[in-house]
């Protein structure tokens, strides 16, 4: 198949099941392919790294031309973006530096390192439930309640707000599915209406109370008399809370699922649990939590050959550089979790972008793996049952038995 002729297909037969198959031929047929549908897909490790760390744009304004399957953007602007565009990861340089420092006052290393025991609490009474049981769903025990009960309690959530915030995240995850129809775009903006509505409601009540917990840090977070505005405020929590958990149940669940896919690793985990840290890099790489990352070029970009002009909207294949055997060399389909370079990943991004909540996804994947493997030597997996998203990906069930 000649580059000319090719297409890349994300809706491809089997590619949310499997996409990195898709992801080889892509970047061995056309590493920077300029889409029939108006945006380009990058999909080698230099070229996704360096793209990550330039400053271009997320900020939709700086468009040359819509990209056609963006339906009804053109129209709505901002209103057609989550949290109407106010939340970091819609923000450039210098809004980005600005809400960025004063949000990682409230989220700092030492922050998340206190959550540990916690964690490992949370961890612990999940594997005791499935031990108990002998057999267990690991994204409805573990791997979904952990970050999210997390999250909410960092945030400062009260418990009776959870079921319907559960139900709002997972749609407005929906809405970071590539070439997302009219629909599910409209129904995105009324979840991320309702979602700003909640917290702006919580935070209404959260002022003036002494709670030690993430959203009273934001709402007293100054820096040389710079503040949130109360929508800042509200666009940055919802943000957090979405990404807050959304992702890390791909990492945990996608995590399990590939050390039981390959015993011999399962085997080398539990027998030195040390290396659950590098294993985290390497799990992270193996199957993306998010595969794709999107930036809008300030300035012309050569990238193997094709000139990416100002102005385009490009797709990063985060997954497929995860994968490139340029970078990573001939086993680079392979998992092994003593990889010495398995932290230079993509997956947490890089630059002004870099993952505000990294250091809590690996602390919660650090821990759930871990302890997973000690407590269990040999569990059976029964099955998966993937979520069918292309970018937020990972299982939506994973049946094992213990025992």
């Amino acid at each position: 198949m000649t580059g000319s002729a090719y297409v890349f297909d994300l809706f491809a037969d089997g590619f949310a099941e499997n996409p990195y198959p898709h992801y080889a031929e892509l970047r061995e047929t056309a590493p920077a392919h300029e889409h029939p549908l108006g945006f380009w897909l990058l999909s080698r490790y230099d070229d996704v790294a360096r793209l990550q760390r330039d400053s271009h744009s997320v900020d939709e304004q700086h468009l040359s031309r819509l990209p056609s399957w963006k339906s009804d953007s053109g129209t709505l602007g901002k209103e057609n973006r989550m949290m109407r565009g106010l939340a970091l990861l819609d923000r450039d340089p210098p809004d980005h530096t600005r809400l960025r420092r004063l949000v990682s006052q409230a989220f700092t290393r030492r922050a998340v390192e206190a959550l540990e025991p916690r964690i490992i609490e949370l961890v612990d009474e999940a594997l005791d439930r499935i031990s108990e049981a002998g057999a267990a769903d690991v994204v409805a025990e573990l791997a979904f309640p952990l970050p999210f009960t997390v999250i909410s309690e960092l945030l400062g959530i009260p418990r009776v707000e959870h079921d319907r915030l559960r139900d709002l995240t997972g749609t407005l995850a929906l809405g970071l599915e590539p070439l997302a129809s009219p629909d599910l775009q409209s129904r995105t903006r009324g979840a991320s209406r309702e979602l700003e509505a909640m917290v702006a409601d919580l935070v209404d009540w959260k002022r003036g109370r002494r709670d030690d917990d993430l959203l009273a840090a934001l709402l007293a977070a100054e820096h040389d008399g710079d503040v949130l505005s109360r929508d800042e405020l509200v666009a940055q929590v919802a943000f957090l809370y979405v990404a807050g958990h959304e992702t890390t149940v791909n990492l945990i669940a996608g995590g399990i699922l590939a050390l039981l896919r390959h015993p011999e690793q399962y085997a080398l985990l539990r027998a030195e649990p040390a290396l659950a840290v590098n294993a985290v890099e390497e799990l992270v790489r193996y199957d993306t939590p998010v595969q794709l990352m999107r930036r809008i070029t300030r300035e012309p970009v050569s990238v193997r050959g094709s000139v990416i002009p100002a102005g385009s909207w490009v797709v990063a294949c985060l997954a497929a550089a995860n994968r490139d055997p340029e970078f990573w060399g001939a086993d680079a389909d392979e998992l092994r979790l003593d990889r010495d370079n398995a932290h230079r990943n993509v997956s947490f991004g890089a630059g002004v972008h870099h993952c505000v909540g990294a250091a809590l996804a690996r602390l919660e994947a650090r821990i759930a793996f871990e302890r997973f493997t000690q407590r269990f030597a040999a569990p059976e997996l029964q099955g998966v049952r993937w979520n069918g998203r292309i970018n937020v990906r990972g299982p939506a069930s994973l049946p094992i038995a213990v025992p």
